[in-house]
């Protein structure tokens, strides 16, 4: 019913910027929260950043000062600028929404995208 996909990964070198997008499509009734989780190879999957709808964030300690996110809710779409890109930030990035779709507005759910990856080299 709905689908999250993620563009703008790609390999930098460290100290390089990239931005990720995620689209939400399907048969949106509202989107709650927005966010980016990423793992790395051998480590769990962690929160990096997450957006309200009213625009409230929250961030990985790992990441702040360096990422910001933010959301257009018209276009269902969040991003995740990535300045001052560490080898350590190197992982799989995930676009993850709560969403309450058409058919049962009252029971938002969980969706993930399908990942992109983030290589930053030394």
């Amino acid at each position: 019913q709905v689908q999250l996909v993620e563009s703008g990964g790609g390999l930098v070198q460290a100290g390089g910027s990239l931005r990720l997008s995620c689209a939400a499509s399907g048969s949106i009734f509202r989107i709650n929260v927005m966010a980016w989780y990423r793992q790395a190879p051998g480590k769990q999957r962690e929160l990096v950043a997450q957006v309200t709808t009213g625009g409230s964030t929250n961030y990985a300690d790992s990441v702040k000062g360096r990422f910001t996110i933010s959301r257009d809710n018209a276009k269902n779409t969040v991003y995740l600028q990535m300045n001052s890109l560490k080898p350590e930030d190197t992982a799989v990035y995930y676009c993850y929404a709560i969403v309450a779709v058409t058919t049962t507005p009252g029971l938002p759910r969980q969706y993930w995208g399908q990942g992109t990856q983030v290589t930053v080299s030394s």
